[in-house]
């Protein structure tokens, strides 16, 4: 067995670089940005009010002073011109700020009467005034590489950036194995069970940018896997789901080995998801992940989630864990690196689930971090420091 870090890494090594293509920004949540987007104007583009009110010189609007009122402006429509001496400008929220106005009267403190009003509290020099450029300007960039979220397109679209450079998405095909499994509505004979890690993975999946692709069920016989494997045709990373152990009916090492599979690396030292094997086939990455629900899915995160960020041109790093009190103790670790499920409290704490066991998807979809254990990691008391992966 390899460590996780170790493991991670060779997987690292693995993946392929992928290409580059050129979206819309409708299509850019959840790429990763390989090219640093600029700024093609300046945002504000002008001084701007943030408030309804009156443009005003601060110096000339001070309480009791009675201002007359010489033009109106709007959001999309100016006021020509220079505000003349000891004069306003009735203003809406967004206008831009006539040539000579330094502030914004609100108007709840201006009385109005006909074309006058009367200053009921003076506005400070600046006030409710955006600057031009105060968000940012022209020629600024939105760096790379990123995984770009909805408030980064909508920066985007300020930018008047209207299409972005961003890594391919990658294909992913995932192949379940076993005699045991059906399909989710279908009816299980007496020793089958409803197969869940590939739909579990392929929302995750989906939800990171990637394309997943749900293979055919392999049965436990050599036909069905390489049937199932000639699906996979095309995809940049193939990742079985059961078979990798040693046991008869796992077939996963010989069929792929006899169909040309370099294996990298094969069980890590973590629990759950000891038999995870790694290599290359025709071309795609292969990752073989462990049969039980849970073990899928968190080396799913552990390392497929990281290394298909990899591959479209994120930093290659582990997922980032963060500090988190204890809420209940725990027993000391084994030999091998531990990713707990566990559930936050409402006061912030995080406590473990009592059973760990691999097969209890119900107790996975209840937690809200992984507690990551190191080998051997002492007993632990309440309300020490412990780290967790957020889900």
């Amino acid at each position: 067995m390899i460590p996780v870090a170790e493991a991670l890494s060779r997987l690292f090594d693995l993946m392929p670089v992928l290409p580059t293509e050129v979206v819309p920004l409708t299509e850019a949540a959840g790429r990763v940005l390989c090219e640093e987007a600029v700024a093609r104007r300046t945002q504000p583009p002008f001084a701007a009010s943030a408030m309804d009110g009156y443009a005003v010189r601060a110096a000339e609007a001070q309480a009791g002073q009675v201002l007359p009122v010489v033009g109106e402006a709007a959001a999309g429509h100016r006021w020509d011109g220079a505000l003349p001496s000891g004069a306003a400008v009735r203003i809406f929220t967004g206008a831009p700020l006539p040539e000579g106005a330094d502030s914004i009267l609100i108007q709840e403190n201006a009385d109005r009467i006909g074309d006058q009003i009367t200053v009921r509290e003076a506005p400070a020099t600046g006030a409710y005034v955006r600057p031009a450029g105060g968000d940012f300007r022209r020629g600024q960039t939105l760096s790379a590489p990123r995984l770009l979220t909805p408030r980064d397109v909508a920066l985007l679209a300020a930018m008047n950036v209207e299409e972005v450079i961003v890594a391919r998405r990658p294909i992913v095909a995932l192949i379940p194995t076993g005699d045991e499994l059906v399909l989710p509505g279908e009816t299980p004979g007496p020793d089958q069970i409803v197969s869940s890690n590939n739909f579990g993975l392929h929302a995750m999946l989906t939800a990171m940018g990637a394309v997943p692709r749900l293979c055919p069920i392999a049965r436990d016989t050599p036909e069905s896997l390489r049937a199932a494997l000639a699906t996979a045709e095309g995809a940049d990373v193939i990742v079985t789901l059961g078979g990798a152990s040693v046991g008869d009916h796992d077939l996963v090492a010989e069929v792929l080995g006899s169909e040309g599979l370099s294996l990298d690396f094969y069980k890590v030292a973590m629990r759950p998801g000891k038999p995870l094997m790694a290599g290359q086939i025709g071309g795609a990455v292969m990752l073989g992940l462990p049969g039980n629900p849970v073990s899928a899915m968190v080396c799913g995160e552990v390392f497929l989630r990281p290394a298909l960020l990899a591959a479209m041109g994120m930093p290659r790093q582990a997922r980032k864990t963060e500090p988190a009190i204890l809420g209940r103790e725990l027993g000391p670790n084994g030999p091998r690196e531990h990713y707990m499920r566990a559930s936050l409290t409402d006061e912030g704490q995080v406590v473990a689930f009592d059973s760990q066991d691999s097969s209890l998807v119900r107790t996975l979809a209840l937690s809200d971090v992984l507690l990551v254990r190191a080998p051997r990691d002492p007993p632990r008391a309440a309300g020490q420091v412990v780290q967790v992966i957020r889900l």
